[in-house]
């Protein structure tokens, strides 16, 4: 069977270009033309050495200076000019072409199961995003123009130097030759490995930087030391380790590289002395020769260079789009041919196992209950327990390994995605708003919602005091001229999203977690409105917010433990009444009691 031919990544960008695919080739034909024009001065420059050599001492006999001087200064602006021109193509063409690359990494995203961006993580993704888009536009505005040049100065030169005088032209390519035989050495085929280790770590550097941030708060409420900086400090580390060693191993053909491309001078001093035996012989072909070489060599250096650089992009784009198919491979989630609808708001767990993509270990193993319609399920444990697991399955953040997970009396397999989304509210116990106003991140419960409906859901979720010491009220942006919010008053937003959006099934994941005392009072009343005639699955590790539920579960190394009403599990002298005894022994404790 023959082996499907993949396709380049100039091609794949291409793909990207639509109609401004023209302006890409345009800008390296203008990029060429560019820099052949740019040699031009050069030769003007050799014709005035040699007429001022030519008429030494009487210069007044240099007619020819003057016009030779402007036709160089003239023929630098042109090729200056086309070269902006090329540049003004490449980059609008670049620009469409990374807009479009976001555009297509997004859109697939967007049809990514949830728990996507928990499994690899905020900051990588965005990492991702960013610089592939970024290194692609780079490539396409900057390198492949320049690359068309980095073709056109060599030819063009190679051509100047051995029509002039061959000898010198000789001389000076052999440092070029030894030059470009040092570069090899760094940009060969362990250049790309090394480009992509250097991304790995540079995106687990970026990763476990959002990470950590993001888990001040935790590290603060908890009062971890050193340890919650671990990984991060890790991370720093082997970014740091790679970074050493991969200098060092540079460091030696990168010191012959720039010895040799910078070394046409002596080489071409030798020749001269050669010609010229020893000093003793200099004619004005020798010196003529000798200067305008030493002058244009240095041309030929910056070019070398250039192409070395651009031999490097090259690399970065490739490796860019290793990640982006490292997003564009993952497959969403196959929709059944069988659609159906929930029959009620209950949720059933059948026999459920789970592991994580890259786990080694069962998340979950053979748990089943069900959570009546109407009714409330506390999820109660250790951390790591498994509850936050749980909760995603429910709305299908991933799918189950083994078992079924049933809404309604139907798989969640079976139902539409738009259906199932509809179905379950989450509120997260570190929700986020966007960058919008109060309005506007509250709609995006129900986007055809009224404003005297979003009036109504703040209402209800106890945002009152919230609404009226904003500046422009339910209008005023957050995070704009000092408009920020706390935890907890960002929380109580997040439930009227929730309380506008109706869902009949509401997943509440710690979402008291680090409110204070004055918010959890507010967010626990809001709670009472969004669970009204709503089958409510609660995680909490603050047992007073789950005393009241119908059917709490305790969940131990991701088993099913413990099953009951708070009074029937304290009877069964297990895990959760330890628990609750703990819990009741830490709201109790005074500072005093430790030294009494």
């Amino acid at each position: 069977m023959k082996k499907e031919k993949k396709p380049s990544n100039f091609s794949r960008l291409m793909a990207y270009a639509g109609g401004y695919k023209i302006l890409t080739y345009l800008s390296w034909i203008l990029s060429f033309f560019s820099a052949l024009i740019g040699l031009v001065p050069l030769l003007y420059i050799f014709f005035i050495i040699k007429e001022v050599l030519e008429v030494a001492p009487d210069f007044s006999q240099a007619t020819s200076v003057v016009h030779n001087g402007i036709m160089a200064v003239v023929f630098a602006a042109v090729a200056l000019l086309v070269y902006f021109c090329s540049l003004m193509c490449s980059h609008v063409a670049a620009f469409r072409i990374g807009s479009n690359i976001k555009r297509d990494l997004l859109g697939h995203i967007v049809k990514l199961p949830l728990g996507f961006s928990e499994e690899m993580g905020s900051g990588r993704i965005r990492k991702i995003i960013n610089d592939s888009s970024s290194a692609a536009e780079t490539y396409l505005a900057h390198n492949l123009p320049d690359m068309a040049g980095a073709v056109a100065t060599p030819l063009g030169m190679v051509v100047m130097m051995f029509v002039i005088d061959w000898r010198y032209g000789l001389v000076s390519i052999v440092p070029i030759i030894l030059a470009f035989l040092c570069m090899m050495k760094m940009i060969g085929p362990q250049m790309q490995k090394d480009m992509k280790e250097y991304n790995d770590a540079l995106e687990d550097m970026n990763n476990e930087a959002v990470e950590y941030v993001r888990g001040i708060p935790v590290v603060k409420t908890f009062g971890q030391t050193v340890h919650s900086f671990s990984r991060f400090k890790a991370s720093i580390e082997n970014y740091g380790k790679f970074c050493i060693a991969y200098t060092k191993r540079m460091r030696q053909p990168m010191l012959f590289f720039t010895v040799f491309i910078n070394s046409a001078f002596a080489f071409l001093i030798a020749l001269a002395l050669i010609l010229s035996q020893g000093g003793a012989n200099v004619t004005a072909d020798i010196l003529l020769n000798f200067i305008f070489y030493v002058i244009i060599t240095p041309v030929i250096t910056t070019t070398l260079q250039r192409v070395m650089f651009m031999s490097e992009g090259s690399m970065t784009v490739a490796d860019a789009f290793e990640r982006i198919d490292s997003i564009l491979n993952l497959k969403p989630f196959e929709q059944e041919k069988v659609i159906e609808k929930p029959k009620d708001s209950s949720v059933v767990f059948e026999d459920v196992s789970f592991r994580y993509q890259d786990g080694d270990n069962l998340a979950l193993e053979h748990v089943s209950f069900t959570a009546e319609s109407g009714k409330t399920l506390a999820l109660v444990g250790a951390s790591g327990g498994g509850k936050t697991t749980v909760a995603g399955l429910i709305s299908r953040f991933w799918d189950v390994t083994d078992g079924a997970v049933k809404i309604g009396g139907v798989n969640v397999k079976n139902i539409h995605k738009n259906e199932l989304m509809n179905t379950v509210s989450y509120v997260f116990q570190d929700s986020r708003l966007l960058k919008r106003s109060i309005l506007e991140n509250v709609r995006l419960g129900r986007p055809q919602a009224s404003e005297a409906e979003v009036i109504d859901a703040l209402n209800k979720a106890q945002c009152a005091d919230i609404i009226e010491k904003l500046p422009d009220g339910i209008h005023t942006v957050i995070g704009t001229k000092g408009v920020y919010l706390s935890g907890g008053e960002m929380q109580r937003i997040a439930i009227a999203r929730a309380i506008l959006k109706n869902a009949p099934i509401v997943v509440l994941d710690e979402a008291t977690a680090f409110a204070d005392p004055e918010n959890e009072y507010l967010v626990q009343q809001s709670f009472k409105e969004l669970g009204k005639d709503k089958t409510v699955i609660m995680i909490a590790h603050r047992l007073t917010t789950v005393k009241d539920c119908d059917n709490i579960l305790v969940l131990d190394s991701g088993r099913i433990a413990e099953q009951g009403t708070h009074d029937e599990l304290l009877i069964q002298n297990g895990i959760y009444k330890k628990m609750w005894e703990n819990y009741q022994s830490s709201v109790s404790w005074k500072v005093g009691e430790q030294n009494a």
